[in-house]
């Protein structure tokens, strides 16, 4: 697949399941630095939050020049670029495609022309009420409907929002105040005009949003492992339904909607970096003490607990820790395999789940194994790692995960799949169990992973685990949550 201009695009030939990690944001006012180089390694930081394009902009206070293309933040940037990106305020953002699909006209960030200058937006979220937002848009007057069609020419949502608020004939501060109110679903906006650096954050604080100082400047990113990465210190979460502005004047912020908290609760346990701290806890340390509950809930006699690298390591030291039993690295990742670039054959498709991992049959022959992984969406990796450990001479195979049964799909920013296609509606544990091959397999509680993370439970969102969305759907979204008419059958 390849872009207008000829890119490749980014492709899975291993059809690796793992929930994919929306988007992630970064932006910096810092007169006296670097600022595009500082952006470059904020994206870095977040790399994990999006695989396929990367970009940003840059102002050096009359004009904004942007730079993005399809491929990782190492792909995408060179030394030469970088140097040619001048200013002293930037935007940047890493991108997988959650709404709309992943070709370079979709690639962030946006640009608008404005009645001031010029606007530039990254988001990390998903809108639910985009078809309520097209129609006003359309409803004002003539511009304002040649920048709708514009914005659908495009099928991502940010393209929306950076026409609305490029139609508004205001400054971007009163813009902002006038369009956010209106949105509904998770976002964490970074946006900028010539002059200053803004950000938002939705009224539910689905998605992370950190605020950073720097000796001279500020810094915003989606997690607090960005901002250690650039040299900022942390000040504060940016706080659900807030807008902030910085610019030579200082850091200005407003409401634009009450807040009420539903954090993600599926950041703790796979999407945000195990460095990064999210409303004032180190996910590590939540994960950890994740693999301890998940250990006291469902025992089992084993003689080694082993993570699946890289994301069920901490939950594997912590169920280790609460059983007694040891911990050992079974498996080795090659850290140089992911998202590629180039076609997949039928070659790499059968080498499947070895070109990321291989077992080291010392420590696993002869081994009754505790397996610890962070969820499972379809069942493809557990079944193929079940059987390589097997094969690789482990007497038992027992799963344990550190979630529990994903069973719906996420309108807020995860490319979870559609429910027909997740392995756990209409399954029983032992179902699964049975489907992926292993002795036994246990799930940790949704009260358990909740009293993991210390808060409380009506401060987190947990749909994609109960069904319970906190945030309206959008419309359509009766065929993602339907069954398979034959339930229990999911052979793959």
């Amino acid at each position: 697949m390849t872009d207008p201009r000829g890119t490749s695009v980014a492709l899975d030939p291993l059809g690796d399941p793992k929930p994919r990690e929306e988007c992630g944001v970064f932006g910096v006012w810092a007169p006296d630095e670097e600022v595009a180089k500082l952006t470059y390694f904020g994206l870095f930081a977040l790399q994990h939050r999006g695989q396929e394009s990367a970009g940003m902009a840059v102002s050096n206070g009359d004009r904004i020049m942007v730079f993005k293309d399809m491929g990782l933040v190492s792909q995408v940037f060179d030394e030469p670029t970088l140097n040619s990106l001048t200013g002293h305020l930037a935007i940047g953002h890493t991108r997988y495609s959650t709404t709309g699909s992943s070709v370079w006209k979709n690639a962030q960030p946006t640009y608008r022309a404005t009645s001031e200058g010029g606007l530039a937006l990254a988001h990390n979220g998903n809108l639910t009420n985009t078809a309520e937002l097209q129609d006003w848009l359309r409803e004002k007057d003539t511009k304002v409907a040649v920048a709708a069609k514009d914005s659908m020419d495009s099928t991502n949502d940010t393209w929306l929002v950076s026409a609305l608020m490029a139609s508004r004939q205001t400054s971007m501060w009163d813009a902002a105040l006038e369009v956010l109110p209106r949105l509904e679903g998770a976002f964490c906006f970074t946006f900028m005009d010539s002059g200053a650096l803004y950000a938002a954050r939705d009224r539910h604080g689905v998605r992370p949003l950190v605020l950073g100082r720097l000796e001279r400047g500020w810094v915003v990113a989606s997690e607090t492992a960005a901002l250690d990465i650039v040299g900022a210190t942390f000040i504060r979460e940016v706080e659900p339904g807030e807008l902030i502005c910085v610019d030579s004047g200082g850091l200005r912020s407003e409401r634009f909607a009450d807040a009420n908290p539903k954090g993600c609760l599926f950041e703790y346990v796979y999407l945000a970096r195990p460095d990064t701290v999210i409303d004032g806890r180190r996910v590590h340390s939540t994960r950890v003490e994740i693999g301890r509950t998940l250990a006291l809930e469902s025992p089992v006699d084993a003689d080694l607990v082993m993570p699946t690298p890289e994301s069920g390591i901490p939950s594997a030291i912590g169920y280790a820790e609460a059983s007694g039993i040891p911990y050992g690295l079974g498996l080795v990742k090659n850290s140089y395999v992911g998202r590629t670039f180039i076609q997949p054959s039928q070659t790499l498709r059968q080498l499947g789940i070895r070109l990321k991992l291989n077992p080291i049959r010392d420590v696993i022959e002869g081994k009754r194994l505790v397996v610890v992984d962070d969820s499972i969406v379809r069942g493809n990796t557990q079944r193929a790692l079940v059987k390589m450990l097997r094969e690789a001479g482990a007497a038992e195979v027992h799963v344990r995960i550190a979630s529990p049964p994903v069973e719906w799909p996420c309108f807020y920013g995860i490319d979870f799949a559609t429910r027909a296609e997740l392995i756990a509606p209409g399954m029983s544990t032992e179902e699964i169990c049975r489907s992926i091959g292993a002795d036994s397999l246990a799930f940790i509680s949704l009260e358990g992973l909740v009293a993991s993370t210390g808060l409380a439970k009506k401060r987190l969102c947990r749909a994609c685990f109960d069904g319970q969305y906190p945030i309206t759907v959008p419309d359509g979204a009766a065929e993602q949550m339907r069954l398979p008419a034959q339930e229990g059958d999911h052979d793959e």
